[in-house]
């Protein structure tokens, strides 16, 4: 298996346990959130936040990588910036120092000199993390470092995480909102082609201990490289009863079936939701962060996961568009999409992720400005696409 994948996986776990120690205590948790400047700022939020939380994670992740595969982090891009100002006014740029001790006095100077905090946080950051997987630890495979970019979202749906809503009900398996809907984003591309290779979704709250009050968490992987695919969900797969029709599965009684399921932003546009009625019936699901959403997908709760704002960006994107390809699928650009003609036999526009977007600045950049559609099964997503279309033409000549 490649020792990337392996690292990122670890990484991934021990930004997990950083993101439910954060939650633990609601007192240090008020002290760990600053709001965005404006040019890291997300559009659609008319308030953005980034939270220690947040920096720290995605440090975690740059150091640990640099540490194990030198030279790696010059190819390790993030949302967050990893500068703060405490109350004294004192710009503090925030990295992972080579002790517990000295982790714990840069922290220190963040969280304006509380101790407690400080030394709780720097245990976390620095406490090892072993992953084992029983078909990650049965192949072997090399992929050359010299090729690979990495995008990493630290907190997606960091909304969710602020507000820490833990009793919130899922609707089929999918939550509308609430701690679930945190995850962990690692993505890993080719930065000559922009294809995605590698991905991680971490879930750091899945399941909380009535007695202890403590989270657990779920993680997922996918590798599609050189003809080898592979994702943490085989066994699961491969486990089901051949009868059983489940939404999202990729097999060809599965992508028969005339009936589809679809998860969305709840800010999505009205033609698109009314489109997507007539395709889905009832089986349209509100949920939040662009990250969870994804993995709805790759978990096969949903079809499809569609989004047709540009208010998504690359490292929200990436790790699921990895995990997808090795199950057959991808995440595709919906503009194009819906101009292009099936006919010509022209391939699906899979999004890429080493262009930045011409004439733009800040994060957009970045932004994945056609929307995206996520899909597990092609064969699905070409039925879906042509109801959708159908349905947003017959939407237009009525008004």
């Amino acid at each position: 298996m490649s020792d990337i994948l392996r690292e990122l996986l670890c990484v991934s776990e021990k930004a997990a346990n950083i993101a439910r120690a954060c939650r633990q205590q609601e007192a240090l948790f008020q002290l760990l959130i600053e709001e965005k400047k404006e040019e890291e700022k997300n559009k659609k939020f008319a308030v953005d936040f980034k939270t220690l939380a947040d920096v720290l994670v995605q440090e975690v992740i740059k150091q640990n990588m640099e540490n194990k595969f030198p030279g790696l982090e010059k190819h390790i891009f993030g949302e967050e910036s990893n500068e703060f100002t405490n109350d004294l006014g004192e710009k503090i740029t925030l990295r992972l120092c080579s002790t517990e001790e000295e982790t714990a006095e840069l922290l220190s100077k963040v969280l304006n000199g509380n101790k407690v905090a400080s030394e709780a946080l720097a245990r976390v950051v620095h406490q090892d993390v072993a992953f084992t997987d029983p078909i990650l630890d049965s192949t072997e495979i090399n992929v050359p470092q010299d090729i690979l970019g990495i995008w990493v979202d630290p907190i997606d749906s960091t909304y969710q995480y602020i507000k820490g809503s833990a009793d919130i009900k899922s609707n089929q398996g999918i939550f509308p909102c609430g701690l679930q809907c945190v995850t962990i984003l690692i993505g890993v591309y080719d930065i000559q082609t922009g294809v995605p290779l590698m991905g991680v979704i971490n879930q750091p709250f899945v399941s909380r201990d009535p007695n202890t009050l403590r989270w657990k968490g779920q993680c997922y992987w996918g590798l599609s490289y050189m003809g080898t695919n592979m994702h943490s969900l085989q066994l699961t797969i491969s486990r089901r009863s051949g009868s059983e029709i489940h939404a999202g599965n990729t097999g060809s009684e599965a992508a028969f079936s005339p009936s589809f399921s679809a998860v969305i932003s709840t800010s999505e546009k009205e033609t698109i939701k009314a489109a997507l009625s007539r395709v889905c019936g009832d089986r349209i699901f509100g949920a939040a962060g662009a990250g969870y959403k994804s993995l709805c997908v790759v978990q096969g709760l949903v079809d499809i996961y569609i989004f047709s704002e540009d208010t998504t960006f690359k490292w929200d994107s990436c790790a699921a568009h990895a995990i997808l390809r090795a199950m057959g699928g991808g995440i595709v650009d919906l503009k194009e999409c819906l101009e292009r003609n099936p006919e010509t036999g022209l391939d699906l526009p899979q999004l890429v992720y080493h262009v930045e977007n011409e004439g733009a600045a800040g994060v957009d950049r970045w932004a994945n400005k056609g929307g995206l559609i996520a899909y597990r099964s092609r064969k699905r997503l070409e039925t879906f696409l042509s109801l959708l279309v159908q349905n947003l033409a017959s939407a237009e000549t009525q008004t």
